[in-house]
């Protein structure tokens, strides 16, 4: 029962995210204002705003001008809401699952945002860092386990920070560098794996984007990063994985 509460809660808020990115520096109210078809603009009522099964009813078009609806909405409704039962399975009930379901719901902000513009949301990302910040003080077992989590998310976000400022940001984004961070605090002690998971995913799809190019077009591609990051942090953090030990032979 709770893990379909948690999925439902999940789904609905991965729904809301999807809102707040699309109206996010546009001038457009997203705690007010129903929501809209893109296309035609009319005001989506009850049967278009259900989670997942309002997609598939209405065959993934708009009931009134059958433009089509991006797969993405249901694929991001999905993955929050299984993201929200495995925090609850990994945490159980408390205030660390809380602080982690908000996070998760903000980074879905910062993901869809920055696949839409290419650009991270400062203020979302501020709120990301608060949030990862409070986490970490809430699941430490220790001064010290808590100081070597701030030390490892420090170095992993300074890291980010010198590449956009080496590279002259032709390398990294300068919004990556708090989002490294506070991924880093959220995930600890699976940072450095999460890191490097991170790295994986993203040098594969830029492989698979670059083969799929066609030739003479292969050059001056810009791929968001920030979703790279969250798949791997997260990975990590979920499956406990230990990329590292492969890497060094153990």
């Amino acid at each position: 029962m709770m893990m379909f509460f948690f999925a439902l809660l999940g789904a609905i808020i991965g729904s809301f995210a999807g809102v707040v990115a699309e109206r996010l520096n546009t001038g457009e109210r997203w705690v007010r204002g129903r929501s809209r078809c893109n296309s035609c603009a009319r005001e989506l009522d009850v049967r278009d705003l259900v989670p997942v099964l309002s997609w598939i009813s209405s065959l993934g078009r708009c009931r009134t001008c059958y433009a089509r609806v991006p797969m993405l909405y249901v694929c991001v409704e999905l993955s929050l809401a299984l993201l929200f039962v495995l925090s609850y399975l990994t945490l159980g009930l408390g205030w660390p699952l809380v602080v982690m379901c908000a996070a998760l719901s903000v980074l879905t902000v910062i993901v869809l945002y920055d696949l839409r513009h290419t650009i991270v949301p400062f203020s979302a990302a501020m709120i990301l860092l608060a949030l990862s910040v409070v986490y970490a003080l809430l699941v430490s077992t220790s001064v010290s386990a808590l100081g070597m989590t701030f030390f490892i998310a420090g170095c992993i976000g300074l890291g980010f920070a010198l590449l956009f400022l080496l590279s002259q940001g032709r390398a990294m984004g300068l919004g990556d560098a708090p989002v490294a961070l506070a991924l880093s605090l959220l995930v600890a002690p699976h940072a450095l794996s999460g890191l490097l998971f991170s790295f994986w995913v993203g040098a594969l799809v830029g492989i698979v984007i670059l083969v799929s190019r066609p030739k003479g077009h292969r050059m001056g591609i810009e791929v968001p990063f920030v979703p790279f990051l969250a798949v791997g942090f997260l990975l990590a953090f979920f499956t406990t994985w230990n990329p590292l030990g492969l890497v060094i032979g153990y």
